[in-house]
């Protein structure tokens, strides 16, 4: 078998064959480097010959120019001439979708971003709904019936967690400083749905945190019966 491949690896040398591809191909001499190496497919007789690659934005990639044979004894002909990363190549990151992209602060004035049918945070109304259960004015308004998705279960989960850890939430130094907790004041207005036991939104004016949802136990200086 040694004798073979010995052979079959002489009638792949096209080393001067695959430069000369290679330069046409480029236009500039300047961008082809030196031969590195040639891989051979003794049963396809095809070969791959590699070049180093000085392309701008392109570090550690090389040339590859493919020569194929039709048989033992036809001329050896340029398949392809193209660059393909190294070992040691600068590759761009994995792509990753936009929506895992999008960080808190990245929507802008004027920016859309379009939502996704199969968001798990969000379900069908209907879906929302308990079976043989019939609804009052004040579930239909807090369900949200007027919408075609409602938070779902994994939703309001995402929500509470991200709240409570977060800088309105009650381990936060000026909740841990304040006289009382937020559902003792008289400025905290009690959210609708399933999260109203757990957060509000607080209506004090002079409060750090006027307009913002606030867990129940968060807390201010601001407090409606804070003594001295």
């Amino acid at each position: 078998m040694a004798p073979k491949k010995k052979e079959s690896t002489l009638l792949f040398d096209a080393l001067d064959l695959a430069r000369e591809a290679l330069l046409a191909d480029a236009g500039d001499p300047k961008i082809v480097g030196e031969f590195i190496s040639v891989d051979f497919d003794v049963e396809n007789r095809m070969a791959s010959y590699l070049f180093e690659a000085f392309l701008q934005g392109y570090k550690g990639w090389r040339w590859v120019v493919t020569i194929v044979k039709v048989d033992a004894k036809s001329a050896p002909t340029v398949c392809d001439v193209a660059v393909l990363p190294g070992p040691d190549a600068l590759l761009a990151p994995a792509w990753i979708p936009y929506v895992d992209r999008i960080q808190p602060g990245d929507v802008g004035v004027g920016d859309i971003v379009p939502s996704t049918i199969d968001d798990t945070r969000l379900v069908p109304v209907d879906d929302a709904l308990i079976q043989d259960h019939e609804l009052d004015l004040r579930e239909l308004w807090e369900l949200g019936m007027s919408k075609a998705r409602t938070l779902s279960i994994e939703g309001r989960d995402q929500a509470s967690k991200r709240w409570y850890a977060g800088d309105r939430g009650p381990e936060t130094p000026i909740a841990q400083s304040a006289p009382r907790p937020c559902s003792s004041c008289g400025f905290f207005l009690s959210i609708s749905g399933s999260l109203r036991a757990a957060f509000g939104v607080c209506a004090n004016a002079i409060s750090p945190e006027d307009g913002r949802v606030v867990s129940v136990d968060h807390g201010c200086g601001a407090h409606s019966e804070a003594t001295f």
